[in-house]
């Protein structure tokens, strides 16, 4: 026994306990990758020696290998915290060298750029204003502060329900004795209506009228005395008869019901929407379904506070699908109206739209719309941003529009034991690595990426507290071959 054996076992134990320690000191940091200690014998080299007399000179610390198993990944709710979840390395860029890590802690600094606490740029492909990414080359990621620019509205989708028992509200559908005008006769005139049309008498002098319901069982009358020029509301099915002496000259008019958006009467069901013009201004478009008869509706638009007016019809078969549209515009596109609207805040005018109604139905029920949508937004500020499991960068604005800004990249590498440990949780490249294997996360050999968590450290503490107590009697006992050695020489000194 000799000294050689004892102190390169004490060597040994000490690096063992340096690299225990260090894995428990960092226990708590992020993307933190434990090391273990690897030993190798020692032997003197000699040519005549016998093979089966060889005595091994001691021990020797071959390598410290670093352990790449998957950490636990917690959740933080910090949008820019990125676990990895699998192989790879996120790659930064520190002036322009570039390193690797797996702390995926970044915040963004001054100029917008996404960075780790050291302040290295987070590399990724970067995306263009309309979002389309490119991969030829990695880049410094940086979250754009600029406003996304508005989309002017050019279609408006509506799939409503129209009720088909609701009453007709618009058209010319009275009749009368003697044609929708008529001089009266000495007995007075009689006029009858299929919808709610106004009868409208020029009498000098006041007369007596009964107005008959045909639609009730049994009918029912009711009677007055008419005001010159007031008009009389006639509905399907209902006449009205007028007695008494005209005078010469006097005549009755059957005036069918205009649309009149300020009067409710005159549609059947209003709706509205919010459109967008080329400078992202917004104002509502109001459209109107009114019933003309069994079948047939028309369709007026307008914006609020202007003049809402036809914009074609809808029509409907006895099962309550829509077989036909026309438009008073002419539109190339099935089941569409076309029509404008006029802009004032400096954007084109007038604005062209669309309403497209493909899907609307005519049932027996209620009024009512199951979709509305159109194709515009305003400018809008980036309020948030997400990360993907894919690495895509999602920007969330004020407008409700999404966009994508960027995306992360993965490095792997063939031997991730031939990387340099620079400190910091970075890493870097050698011969030994082998070369970067740039790829997005989830494709190949690349793990995928948690947004809003962290990697934490994969060191075992109850391991490594074991192993501790394992490398202290190591030491114990290397220190003991010392003493020993040590008694020996004492006693040959003695002889």
């Amino acid at each position: 026994m000799g000294y050689q054996q004892g102190l390169s076992g004490l060597s040994a134990a000490s690096s063992d306990l340096d690299v225990i320690g260090n894995n428990i000191a960092n226990a708590d940091t992020i993307g933190f990758k434990s090391g273990t200690a690897v030993f190798a014998d020692m032997y003197a080299n000699s040519v005549a020696t016998a093979v089966n007399n060889q005595i091994g000179i001691g021990t020797q610390l071959a390598a410290v290998q670093q352990q790449f198993s998957q950490g636990t990944i917690n959740t933080t709710g910090q949008a820019l915290d990125v676990a990895i979840n699998g192989n790879g390395f996120f790659q930064m860029s520190n002036n322009g060298a570039l390193t690797y890590s797996r702390n995926g802690v970044f915040q963004l600094n001054n100029a917008g750029q996404i960075v780790n606490s050291q302040g290295l740029q987070l590399m990724g492909y970067a995306a263009n204003s309309s979002g389309i990414i490119n991969s030829a080359q990695t880049v410094p990621l940086t979250v754009p502060t600029t406003n996304i620019a508005p989309t002017a509205t050019t279609s408006i989708t509506g799939q409503f329900n129209l009720d088909a028992q609701a009453a007709a509200t618009v058209g010319t559908f009275a009749t009368l004795a003697t044609g929708n005008t008529g001089t009266l006769a000495s007995s007075g005139v009689t006029g009858t209506g299929t919808n709610s049309d106004n009868f409208t008498i020029n009498f000098t002098s006041a007369t007596a009228y009964t107005i008959t319901d045909t639609t009730a069982v049994p009918n029912t009358t009711t009677s007055g005395t008419y005001t010159a020029g007031t008009a009389i509301p006639l509905g399907n099915g209902t006449s009205v008869t007028f007695t008494g002496t005209p005078a010469a000259g006097d005549s009755a008019t059957v005036a069918t019901t205009a649309f009149n958006q300020n009067t409710s009467t005159t549609y059947n069901y209003p709706t509205s929407i919010q459109a967008y013009d080329s400078l992202g201004g917004s104002q509502t478009v109001d459209m109107y379904f009114a019933k003309t008869s069994a079948g047939n509706w028309n369709v007026y638009a307008g914006v609020a506070g202007g003049t809402a007016s036809l914009i074609g019809t809808a029509t409907f078969n006895s099962n309550g699908a829509l077989t036909g549209v026309t438009s008073i515009t002419p539109s190339n596109a099935s089941d569409t109206l076309a029509f404008s609207i006029p802009n004032t805040d400096g954007s084109g005018t007038p604005q062209t739209l669309t309403l497209n109604l493909t899907g609307t139905t005519q049932f027996g029920s209620a009024n009512g719309t199951n979709n509305l949508q159109q194709n515009g937004f305003a400018a809008g500020q980036l309020s948030n941003f997400t990360v993907g499991t894919n690495g895509i960068l999602t920007g969330n604005y004020t407008n409700g529009q999404t966009a994508d800004l960027g995306q992360i990249v993965l490095a792997n590498f063939n031997d991730p034991n031939g990387l340099v440990d620079l400190g910091n949780n970075e890493y870097e490249q050698t011969a030994a690595s082998g070369a970067a294997q740039i790829s997005t996360p989830g494709s190949t050999n690349h793990g995928t990426l948690q947004g809003g968590a962290v990697e934490e450290s994969n060191t075992d503490l109850t391991n490594e507290l074991v192993n501790l107590i394992t490398a202290q009697r190591n030491y114990q006992a290397n220190a003991q071959t010392i003493k020993t050695q040590q008694t020996v020489d004492q006693t040959l000194i003695n002889l």
